[in-house]
This record gives C-alpha cells, structure tokens and sequence, in this order.
C-alpha cells in the first residue's frame, strides 16, 4: 500500500513539473503600433420595452454590445464584450468603410421608436435621465477607443435608406454640448447663410457634400428617392424640425459648415440656365421684285341699246309665225 502511494505521489509531482501544455506567451513588452479595432460608435433604438429588447437581444441573431434601459434610474447590460463584433449594424457604410459591424461598438437604447398616426409619423421622446445615463456611457467608450465625435452616429446614419433610429427625438445636440459629437458652428452658419440666400446649389452640390461627410449614395446628380432619404437623415441629426428631404437654404449651410468649418468661404453660385428648345428656322427664299402696278384703262360708257323697233300687229284669228330655226349638224 505504501508503495503504491509513494508511486502515485510521484507521478502527481511529475505532472506539475511539467506545467501547462500549449503555447505559452510572453507579455513583457507591448508593441506601440496598435489602436483599437472600434472605430465607430453607433446609437440605436430598440422600438420595444425593456423585456422585449433584452429578449430580441440575446435570444436572436441581432445583438448590440449595451442595452440602456428606460428605468427611472437607467441599467446598462453589456451584452457583447467590446473585443468581439456584435450583430447591430448590418449593410452599413461610413465614409470609406462598409460593414461598420467589425469596426464598431453599439448601443441599444430601450425606446418605442415611432408609430403611425392620422396626422402622420410621431416618435418617442428620450426621458432627461435616459440621456444623463447615457452621455457617461459614450464618454467612456470613446475615450478608450479614441473614437472620433464626427464617428459618433446613429443607425440612420450608417443605413439611411433601411432604418431611422434613433430617429430625430434624440438629443444630439446634447451629445455635442458635451464634446462627444461634431456640431456646425453657430458663427460659421451665420457667415454662410448670406452667401447661399442669393442662390442654392444644385442637387450635384449637395450630393457630393452628403458624400463628404460620410454618407453613402448614388452621385445621380438628381432629387431621387435615395438623395431625399439621405437628406432626411441629414437632417434628423442636425435640424430634427424638419426632415422633409428638401435640398432647402438651411440644409446647405449646415453642410458647408461641417464639410468646410475653416476655410475660404465659398462664391456664390451662379443662377442656373434655363436653355429654350431651339425651334426650325423658315428657309430662306430671296425676296422677288416687285412689278410695276399698271394704271387702270378709264372703262367707257355703256352706250344704250337702239330701240327696238314693234313688230307688225297680227289680225286676230291669223297663224301665230315662228321663225325657222337653223339645222342642228348631225354628230358622227
């Protein structure tokens, strides 16, 4: 018994002296050219309540790497870790990047999202405590990450021709005021607005702005469909008061002065021509000469007729005489 002890002691010491199997890693220096893989930060709301939100979140595919709950005091769930890719973008680009969902950390924010009334499309505003929750949460990620403000979006920003959240009820402004979001300088817009007053661009100009900024579409050079979506997303972010889609006068100056903050200030841009259709001209024909008008011949007096003189009477009872009428030739 004892010998069988001493044996099995034995192989429990040689086993420890072996250590760990597999690779083992040296963590004494640290490599200085390196940055995060997050990129991007991307808001999102999650047109539900807090239960269904957590459900849809981690018992189907899509995912987010936080969910932020609409509680009086706000819980935050961090779902995904920050190292791996969560599931919340989808076919999304920003400026030179497509699928955001390798380069991007997501949050969820519990919120209905919008519904469909009689006088139109009506969205859920953010509770003040909501957003005091959430501005720590972003701060936080964006200085770990060094996530640039301009690269702090919204899901309509990233996929403006498929999704609208977080729609233009949340606050951006307020993200902006604390330094986490890129905003068009109050004195910047004053200065533009003067100069795009005396003409507005064409739709070319602002597609290519949109397109600057980060925006994905078509350079069309037309008002379609996808550059009013694109506009109205525009707008949902930095002028929620109206986000009709119009190329308007306020949408190119808070272009101008995102794309252009400190620059030359740009000319005016010149009246669009308007070119009529060009109609056939007649031939030409050289003019005739024209004849000389001969004087008009005096016309003379109608001479009357000489009177005719009566026919002899004929008694009464006496053959009435007819006078003979010339042959007719006969026609072959």
């Amino acid at each position: 018994m004892k010998i069988l002890a001493a044996t099995l002691m034995l192989a429990l010491l040689a086993g420890c002296a072996t250590g760990p199997t597999g690779p083992q890693y040296d963590h004494t220096y640290t490599a200085k050219g390196q940055a995060s893989r997050a990129r991007f930060l991307v808001l999102h709301y999650t047109v539900g309540d807090r239960a269904s939100s957590l459900a849809t979140l981690t018992q189907q595919e899509v995912s987010a790497h936080y969910l932020l709950t609409d509680d009086p005091v706000p819980h935050i769930y961090n779902l995904v870790d920050e190292k791996n890719a969560a599931w919340h973008a989808g076919n999304s680009s920003w400026k030179n990047f497509t699928q955001l969902n390798n380069s991007s950390i997501g949050i969820e924010i519990v919120n209905p999202g919008w519904k469909d009334t009689p006088n139109g499309r009506v969205y859920t505003p953010f509770p003040q405590y909501q957003i005091d929750a959430l501005i720590p949460l972003v701060r936080d990620i964006v200085t770990r990450h060094h996530i640039a403000p301009e690269n702090v979006l919204g899901h309509s920003d990233i996929a403006p021709q498929r999704k609208q959240d977080p729609g233009p009820m949340f606050p951006w402004r307020q993200l902006a005021a604390a330094g986490l979001v890129t905003w068009p300088d109050a004195n910047r817009v004053a200065t533009l607005t003067p100069i795009f007053q005396q003409q507005l661009p064409d739709v070319a100009w602002y597609q290519k702005k949109l397109a600057t900024w980060g925006y994905g579409l078509v350079q069309s050079g037309n008002l379609d469909e996808q550059t009013r979506t694109v506009l109205s997303a525009f707008q949902m972010k930095y002028r929620p008061s109206n986000i009709d889609g119009q190329p308007d006068l306020e949408t190119a100056v808070l272009l101008e002065a995102l794309t252009n903050p400190h620059g030359a200030l740009p000319q005016p841009f010149p009246a669009p021509v308007i070119t009529a259709p060009v109609l056939p001209q007649p031939e030409y024909r050289p003019a005739q000469p024209v004849q000389p008008v001969q004087p008009v011949q005096p016309v003379p007096p109608v001479q009357p007729a000489p009177a005719t003189p009566p026919l002899p009477s004929t008694p009464p009872g006496s053959p009435t005489v007819i006078p003979a009428t010339p042959p007719v030739p006969v026609q072959q």
